[in-house]
C-alpha cells in the first residue's frame, strides 16, 4: 500500500513549536505502524506533511517527496529551511511535479500528483477551506480512500490541553 498526506500548515495544528510538531510526528507514526505501508508519499509543505515524512523516516518506511517546485522553501524561516532540505535529503525518491517558479495552482498540481500515485490519502483536515480540502475533494473523486485523522487530533490536542491545566 502506498500512503500519500495531506494536511494543514502549522498555524491550524498548535503553532511553529517543537512540542507541537512532535504530536504531529507521533500522530503519524501511530498511524503508519498499524498499517506499515510499503511507501509514504509526502507533499513536504510545512506542518502535517513534513510530520508525516518525519514519521516514515523514523519508521524506516521508504518515503518519496512530491515537491510543487524546486525552490518551494525559498520564502521560509531558514529553520524551516534547514529541516525541509533535511528531509528531502533522506527521501527514497524526489518528484518535482512542476517548473521552478511560485503559482498557486502548482500546490493542486503537486496533490493530484500525490494521490494519483497512492492508494491511501491520509489527511489532518479539520474540514475548512483550502488546499487540504482540495486535495481531499480530489481524492474522493478519483475514488482514493481518504482516512482523516483530526477527530484523533482532536482527541489528543484536549487531552494535553487538560492535563497542562490541571497540572
Amino acid at each position: 500500500m502506498i500512503v500519500c498526506g495531506t494536511g494543514h500548515r502549522p498555524d491550524k495544528l498548535g503553532g511553529y513549536g517543537e512540542k507541537a510538531n512532535q504530536r504531529l510526528v507521533d500522530l503519524a507514526e501511530f498511524w503508519l505502524k498499524g498499517v506499515r505501508p510499503a511507501t509514504v508519499i509526502s507533499g513536504m509543505a510545512l506542518g502535517w506533511d513534513q510530520a508525516l515524512a518525519q514519521a516514515a523516516l523514523n519508521l524506516d518506511i521508504p518515503y518519496y517527496a512530491y515537491i510543487p517546485f524546486n525552490g518551494q522553501e525559498s520564502k521560509w524561516p531558514v529553520n524551516s529551511q534547514d529541516v525541509y532540505r533535511f528531509l528531502l535529503n533522506k527521501a527514497d525518491h524526489i518528484v518535482e511535479c512542476s517548473e521552478p517558479g511560485y503559482a498557486v495552482w502548482k500546490m493542486q498540481h503537486r496533490n493530484e500528483c500525490m494521490v494519483k500515485d497512492a492508494d491511501v490519502v491520509l489527511a489532518l483536515w479539520n474540514g475548512s477551506s483550502g488546499g487540504t480540502a482540495n486535495c481531499v475533494d480530489y481524492a474522493k473523486k478519483v475514488k482514493k480512500q481518504v482516512v482523516n485523522l483530526w477527530p484523533v487530533y482532536q482527541m489528543i490536542a484536549t487531552v494535553n490541553s487538560e492535563a497542562i491545566t490541571n497540572g
